[in-house]
């Protein structure tokens, strides 16, 4: 009973054995990172089988423009993450309550910002993509309801980031949990029931999203053992706004490098017709599971490497990053084998035509080495995060998003014209994917042993690690 109570509130990851508490508070953090994959697919599966395929291209249209959009709560989410992770590791109550005041404050103002902005330039970012005339119809319609709604959303993100942050990786899953449920039922009803189409699916998703927001503001406002939630520390502080900023910007940045180049793809695999964006919307959800791993270990790094750097233990880096390593490919590699296996069922629940699952199954073989090379560089990565080092890791999306796979799913999609696909093979796209990932595998790998991340830690830190290599312990 002890263990499983154990489980509930923050972890401490500056104790104990680096792969016991790693896993500790992964389990949990990969469960949640299915069920909001879980709910996200239950949108398409339920849009796919009741409505049809162009309902289900203008929900995989839509996508890549929420999360455009979505850049400022994941910036605000990287910075309060990681300066949670520090100042919780360092046993510095006073930061840590003003910390989290002022994450929540920006989590109110970004959030009915972007509600406002989002829900104005939609039409406008729909026709980036170029869709046929009904999809666009769809996604606008989608989009629009999502951005009513939109702080919800906000707010679980950010505010999950700082419970993480903490350690406790268990109420957020738990807030999710509920909200995936309340999504999955109240899909039934607008969509099945209540023919509602594709409002109905959104109409689903903002309340949920609302509920799980909800949810973790009245977590943190009942952890009166670790913060001080009062009318001080709610006061807007210009130094912990700054250094926010300056964590995650630089996240935020990265983000939306992201979002825009998968606009400008999107636009290129609407090019290509109803049947290719169905299958690439199939595609992406399946894809969205073999992520999870590779995303869960990321942020479990960032924490833990950030805790321990606030509590000054030089010799829990090197351990943790190794056990990280092996729980991320271990996964991964798990996922890869049942995705090659199973391929084309997990297509199969999205569409009944043939020619879609057939190149949803292809697809899915040419992305399954990926998620290994992907697993390695989210580990690392995570790492640089949990130092401070949010720039590098902006970069290197820049140059593997921007400079290589944007240009180079074009570039293959012009060379694979041919009388079936005349504005390119599907497979351009996925093949422009599996190589970007490839390569910034590599390039995560050179930066991390570069180890400019280090020199964001502290003095002391930095000569131990110093000495570590020195004495022959290379991968320190």
């Amino acid at each position: 009973m002890g263990r499983f109570q154990s489980l509930f509130g923050t972890q401490d990851m500056t104790v104990g054995r680096p792969l016991t508490v790693l896993a500790r508070f992964s389990v949990p953090l990969l469960i949640g990172n299915f069920t909001q994959q879980l709910y996200n697919t239950v949108d398409s599966i339920i849009v796919g089988q009741y409505i049809g395929d162009t309902a289900l291209a203008a929900v995989g249209t839509a996508g890549p423009i929420l999360n455009l959009l979505l850049v400022l709560f994941m910036g605000i989410a990287t910075g309060a993450g990681i300066l949670s992770a520090q100042y919780f590791g360092a046993q510095d109550r006073n930061t840590l309550s003003r910390t989290v005041g002022n994450t929540m404050l920006l989590t109110l103002g970004s959030g009915l910002l972007m509600s406002l902005v989002g829900f104005l330039v939609t039409p406008f970012l729909v026709g980036l993509t170029n869709p046929p005339a009904e999809v666009a119809d769809g996604a606008v319609t989608y989009l629009r309801i999502i951005f009513i709604g939109f702080l919800g959303g906000g707010a679980y993100n950010i505010l999950s980031g700082v419970l993480r942050g903490m350690g406790d990786s268990v109420y957020p899953l738990i807030y999710l949990v509920i909200a995936s449920l309340l999504n999955i039922v109240l899909d039934i009803v607008f969509v099945a029931n209540f023919g509602m189409g594709i409002a109905g699916v959104a109409w689903a998703t903002i309340i949920a999203q609302a509920v799980s927001g909800t949810l973790c503001v009245i977590r943190i406002l009942r952890m009166k053992d670790q913060l001080d939630l009062n009318r001080e520390t709610l006061q807007p502080d210009g130094t912990i706004l700054r250094k926010l900023c300056g964590l995650g910007i630089p996240a935020g940045i990265t983000s939306a490098i992201f979002s825009m180049s998968a606009i400008l793809v999107q636009g290129l695999v609407n090019s290509m017709g109803t049947s290719v964006i169905a299958t690439n919307v199939a595609v992406m959800r399946v894809d969205g599971f073999a992520m999870m791993p590779n995303f869960t270990f990321g942020t479990a790094a960032t924490t833990y490497i950030g805790q321990n750097i606030g509590a000054m233990k030089t010799a829990r880096l090197r351990a943790g990053v190794k056990d990280m390593m092996k729980l991320a490919l271990g996964v991964s590699l798990a996922l890869v084998l049942a995705i090659i296996l199973f391929g084309k069922n997990l297509i199969a629940m999205f569409t009944q035509t043939p020619e879609v699952i057939e190149l949803g199954r292809q697809g899915l073989l040419w992305l399954s080495f990926g998620y290994i090379c992907f697993a390695v560089t989210q580990v690392l990565q995570g790492v640089m995060r949990g130092a401070g080092d949010t720039l590098v890791p902006m970069w290197l999306s820049i140059i593997t998003t921007v400079i290589l796979r944007m240009p180079l799913a074009y570039l293959l999609a012009n060379l694979t014209r041919s009388e079936a696909f005349p504005q390119g093979s599907p497979h351009a796209i996925f093949a422009s994917l599996l190589i970007s990932w490839v390569i910034g595998t590599v390039l995560s790998v050179l930066a991390y042993r570069k180890g400019l991340w280090r020199k964001k830690l502290p003095e002391t830190m930095q000569k131990e690690l110093a000495a570590e290599k020195a004495a022959g312990r290379k991968d320190a």
